[in-house]
This record gives C-alpha cells, sequence and structure tokens, in this order.
C-alpha cells in the first residue's frame, strides 16, 4: 500500500512538473531561427530544439507530443521562435505550420535564363527546374518563399501569375491596336521593358512602337538584335552593338525585319503590359537616349537627327578628350 501511495504521489508530482515545465516561459533570450528537416522523428525535432536553446528538457517536450497526440503532426520547415516562448508555443507554431517567409525580387526584364539562373542560386529553394521556359512565360514579381520550396514550384506559380495577368491586360486593351493575340502583346511589352530607363516613359515608347507598326515602320530597336545573338545570355554581361550587327540578318533583328520579332526577348513586367494595352497618345515615331536614362522624343526624322546629334556630343564629352 506504502508502495501504491508513493507511486502515485511521485506520478503526480512528475506530471506537476511537466506541466509546469511545458508551460513554463521558455529559455530563448531572443527570437531564434530553427529548421525543422523532413522526416525527422519527434525525438530529433526536440533533441534539435533543446540544442538550440530553444526548449530546456526535451523529454517533456516529447511526452506532452504524446500526450497530445501531436507526434504524427509537426511540420518541416524553418520557423522564428520568439524569445521567452513556452514549449507548449513552440510545439504550436510546429504543428500550425507557422514558417518563414522570404521575399524574392525577379526583376523586370529577366530573361528566363536569367530567372532560371537566380534560382538556381538562391539556397533557400531546392530541386531541380525541368527546363528554361519560354521567353516572356514568367511574370517578374516579388514573390514569397519558404526554405525547402521547389524552385519548379515557383516557376509555375510565375507562369499562373503571368498567364492570369495577361488574360486581364488583353481583356481591357485599348481598342484598334495593331496586335493580333496577346502572345503579341507580350511580345512588344518585352521590347518596351528592355528600351525603358525611366518608368514614366513605358506608355510614350510603347506609344512609338504602335505608331511605327500601324505604319508598318521598322521598330529598330536595339535590344532585339542583342537578343537575335545571344538569346536569354543577351545581358548576362556588358554588349557592344556593332553597326555590322545591325546590318546582320536575324528573325529578331528588328532593323530588318517589318512588325514584330517572333517572340518576346524578356520577361515584361505588369506595368510594360498595361503601357502596350495602352499606350499613350502621342504622334511620336522616334526617341534616344539622352545621357541620363531616359529619352528624347520627336515627330519627325529631321527632329530625330538632331536629337542623335546631341546624344553623340553628349557621348563625346563624357568620355573625355581623345590622345593620339
Amino acid at each position: 500500500m506504502l508502495f501504491l501511495v508513493l507511486g502515485l504521489v511521485g506520478g503526480l508530482a512528475l506530471f506537476v512538473f511537466g506541466e509546469r515545465t511545458f508551460l513554463a516561459r521558455g529559455p530563448l533570450v531572443e527570437d531564434t531561427g530553427v529548421v525543422v528537416e523532413q522526416g525527422f522523428s519527434m525525438e530529433n525535432i526536440a533533441e534539435g530544439l533543446q540544442g538550440r536553446g530553444v526548449i530546456s528538457n526535451r523529454y517533456v517536450f516529447i511526452a506532452a507530443a504524446y500526450v497530445l497526440g501531436t507526434t504524427g503532426k509537426m511540420q518541416a520547415g524553418e520557423y522564428m521562435i520568439p524569445a521567452g516562448a513556452s514549449m507548449k508555443e513552440v510545439m504550436q507554431r510546429i504543428v500550425a505550420g507557422d514558417v518563414v517567409q522570404h521575399a524574392i525580387t525577379l526583376a523586370e526584364g529577366l530573361t528566363s535564363a536569367q530567372i532560371v539562373q537566380r534560382l538556381n542560386e538562391n539556397e533557400i529553394l531546392v530541386g531541380r527546374i525541368n527546363e528554361i521556359p519560354a521567353e516572356g512565360s514568367l511574370l517578374p514579381e516579388t514573390y514569397r518563399i519558404t526554405r525547402g520550396m521547389s524552385r519548379q514550384r515557383l516557376i509555375d506559380t510565375m507562369q499562373l501569375e503571368q498567364a492570369q495577368l495577361l488574360a486581364r491586360v488583353w481583356a481591357g486593351r485599348d481598342p484598334n491596336l495593331p496586335l493580333q493575340s496577346p502572345e503579341e502583346l507580350v511580345t512588344l511589352a518585352s521590347i518596351v521593358e528592355k528600351e525603358t530607363g525611366v518608368d514614366a516613359e513605358r506608355a510614350r515608347i510603347a506609344g512609338v512602337f504602335i505608331n511605327r507598326l500601324k505604319r508598318r515602320m521598322r521598330l529598330q530597336s536595339d535590344p532585339t538584335i542583342l537578343y537575335g545573338l545571344y538569346g536569354g545570355d543577351a545581358w548576362s554581361q556588358p554588349r557592344t552593338l556593332y553597326r555590322s550587327d545591325m546590318e546582320r540578318e536575324n528573325p529578331y533583328n528588328t532593323y530588318q525585319i517589318t512588325g514584330l520579332p517572333p517572340g518576346p526577348i524578356a520577361n515584361p513586367g505588369r506595368e510594360a503590359l498595361e503601357a502596350v494595352a495602352h499606350p499613350a497618345e502621342t504622334a511620336e515615331l522616334y526617341f534616344v537616349a539622352d545621357g541620363t536614362g531616359g529619352h528624347v522624343f520627336s515627330q519627325t526624322y529631321e527632329q530625330h537627327q538632331a536629337n542623335v546629334a546631341r546624344w553623340r556630343e553628349v557621348e563625346r564629352q563624357r568620355r573625355g578628350p581623345t590622345t593620339e
């Protein structure tokens, strides 16, 4: 009888100790990140948490998990545990899958090859990308990702976002645009994206290209030549465009072909797509760099030639005097 009483008292004391320890303020003095790997057992998780100083007693944590029925509900991922979090709070966070979300920004105008390279370099993502996606099929944007998310899943998300956006933009486009399909809108938007250095100029640049298409004038866009020569690696490094490049025939050379090239030269962003769908109403047909990142626009070839001469003078002064 005495042993039974002692056993009951001991068991009760152990239960009270475990409950108090489980609910008590935890040992962390600052917010701490921990990773629960896929396939970890309950014991692995508890040992890792104690090793990181997140919990004070892994045996209490394991016992509580069995009592509460959460042993099979722990979710893999990266967690940020706040300072002083109790074992109960830690367990609730991991069971809920309240993982840390990271932001990854993929800039407008990147080629699909450049985007794939950036995703492959990101250490938070895992897995292989099946293939380089079609040019213009990805929406450059800031995306939320979690540790262990697959790269292919993010690619799929970017393609879905682009398809949904393009459908809305195409449906709401201005009437009488010289574009026959959503794909042509993306192609022109990619050219506008690569030509734009100042955000406020997108719609104006789009207006110039729309005017040229309506008049069946060649677009004469330098970025199209680079893409025709180097494909998705066109902007992986600085490149010089020579007059001989302009004279060389390739399907993307808009100095040689009339109309649009056979496809996009990059992945345009939301603003470029909207700019082509709603271009500025202008009579302008030409633009040239102004030396500050923007452009000078003109309606006639004579005005354009004068602007080109001024730009060349700016470039000459920037280079400084030459020595023989």
